[in-house]
């Protein structure tokens, strides 16, 4: 573990990064983030809805989205969820709009697994027959719910916490900083988990969990401070004025690039993690690395 602290280790970590043109993968993600970002607010929303009150869960995932790119792009978004949610509910209509939302979702994902895999120097399987399109879909579908089940857990812990600190503060005077620590605690943990998903399923290599832990913990944080200050930037700045009624638009689409070249920083510091600690690395089945 000694060789991660030193400079070499982060300097090839940037040149990596600069290598592999992430801002432009960055760009590529923030254009897939228009069409994903909605279908994948309402799923999480539906599938929170199931256990806990949907107006709850849509309030606490719009004011989450408001503390990071401002309130006049979240209410954007909360106007686009309610003409998705106008659909007819019955019949075909309601079956096909199920299947676009979850097929516009995992869009996303899609060109997440392509970044990961330039990042990674690895060409999947030339076999792109159906059965792997449905794999890679399914595959993409998966994480979407995955996605959603996190964001369940971290609503439930949080709604736990703030019922427990309520009842504490009639005894402790305290017990607000410690459900403040513990809810950034829930917060780092749950986006920590997210990340090591991330860094383990999409990229066409062979990794243990334990060569993802440590880089999904480092992106968890750089994420964590990135997300205070992009949030500064875009909620003082503003930047979305100068665009009239796009500026909403404008304002995710900076967003997720900036958000988005965090992760990738993440993912090379994993994959030069790997790189140290295994000697090389191993891709999947059918992949071909194009650097070893």
């Amino acid at each position: 573990m000694k060789f991660i602290w030193n400079l070499t280790f982060f300097k090839k970590i940037l040149t990596c990064w600069s290598e592999d043109k992430a801002p432009t993968l960055s760009a590529a993600l923030a254009y897939y983030t228009i069409f994903s970002l909605c279908p994948l607010i309402i799923i999480c929303i539906a599938i929170g809805g199931f256990f806990l009150e949907e107006e709850m869960v849509q309030g606490k995932v719009l004011n989450q989205i408001a503390s990071l790119i401002g309130m006049s792009a979240a209410q954007q978004i909360k106007t686009m969820i309610g003409l998705v949610n106008q659909t007819p509910t019955d019949g075909f209509n309601f079956i096909f709009g199920i299947v676009v939302l979850i097929f516009g979702a995992s869009g996303f994902f899609g060109q997440l697994q392509t970044s990961m895999n330039a990042i990674w120097h690895v060409k999947p399987p030339k076999d792109r027959g159906i059965w792997k399109i449905i794999k890679d879909r399914f595959l993409s579908v998966t994480l979407v719910l995955g996605v959603a089940f996190l964001l369940l857990v971290s609503l439930i812990l949080s709604t736990v916490l703030t019922t427990i600190s309520q009842y504490l503060s009639n005894f402790f005077p305290g017990s607000i900083f410690i459900h403040t620590m513990l809810d950034f605690i829930v917060s780092m943990g749950s986006i920590t988990v997210l990340f090591a998903l991330l860094f383990k399923v999409l990229p066409d290599v062979d990794l243990e969990w334990k060569d993802v832990w440590i880089g999904a913990f480092f992106t968890a944080i750089l994420f964590s401070v990135g997300k205070i200050l992009l949030s500064l930037y875009l909620t003082k700045g503003n930047i979305g004025s100068a665009f009239g009624a796009a500026g909403a638009l404008i304002i995710i689409l900076v967003w997720v690039f900036y958000s988005a070249q965090i992760l990738f920083i993440g993912a090379e510091f994993t994959k030069v993690y790997t790189e140290y600690r295994r000697n090389g690395i191993k891709t999947t089945k059918g992949a071909k690395s194009t650097r070893y």
